[in-house]
């Protein structure tokens, strides 16, 4: 279920759904969908969508689903294809690499229950990858879509370089200087937008820190992470 509250600012809708609902913080999850300026002849005025309940579980298994780096998988496997399956998987993968007008080759660089790891070897590996993984993600896209329709329950991650490791990494790591720099400042700081699994990301990576808490704001796939600081 969901219900949209308003207040002049973010903490009194919050408080507005809380006594309205019944329910704790902890028991529903928030997205800013309306934040308007405070002005001369203008109150400011912030718009919450308040999900609870069988909606808020739907929220989560979308995230979860989201697609995860190939970084958090440990051990190594045989790069060649076991079947079918992989097998067009690969050729896929390198033909659309050609199509696009570069050089490369694709392996297996992990096997987990009905997710595949795809690693691209390539002189433009940085071409491949482009700016914050766009275009990473974008071949990983069309590779699910077409592994899909070879079977529903595979799901494909590819990565090159180690880059989603890699980003992985840098991501925690700014989240660390970022709450630190929050907790002496005692001022709250927007990390760029991410994608739900980075999002998880800092927040696990920040929950235990003391002094510090986090929240999700935005609309849509890329939210923000708002870092603030707690007395």
């Amino acid at each position: 279920m969901q219900s949209d509250f308003e207040g002049r600012t973010e903490q009194e809708a919050i408080d507005k759904a809380i006594q309205e609902l019944g329910l704790d913080r902890d028991e529903f999850d928030v997205e800013i969908i309306e934040s308007s300026r405070k002005g001369l002849f203008k109150k400011g005025n912030v718009k919450i969508r308040v999900y609870y309940g069988s909606e808020r579980t739907s929220l989560s298994e979308q995230d979860s689903n989201f697609d995860e780096p190939a970084g958090e998988v440990n051990g190594i496997c045989d790069p060649e294809p076991e079947n079918d399956n992989e097998r067009k998987i690969i050729e896929f993968i390198e033909t659309l690499i050609d199509k696009m007008g570069y050089s490369g080759s694709a392996s297996i660089s992990f096997r987990r229950d009905s997710k595949i790891g795809i690693a691209i070897e390539s002189p433009d590996s940085s071409i491949l990858i482009g700016r914050k993984g766009k275009n990473l993600d974008a071949i990983q896209l069309v590779a699910n879509v077409y592994a899909g329709n070879l079977d529903p329950d595979l799901k494909i991650v590819v990565d090159s370089e180690n880059y989603r490791m890699r980003h992985e990494e840098q991501i925690i790591r700014n989240a660390y200087k970022t709450a630190e720099l929050v907790r002496r400042t005692g001022r709250s700081r927007l990390l760029d937008p991410m994608n739900p699994f980075e999002r998880r990301l800092v927040h696990t990576a920040i929950n235990d820190i003391d002094g510090v808490d986090t929240k999700s704001e935005g609309e849509g796939l890329y939210k923000q992470v708002r870092i603030i600081p707690v007395k």
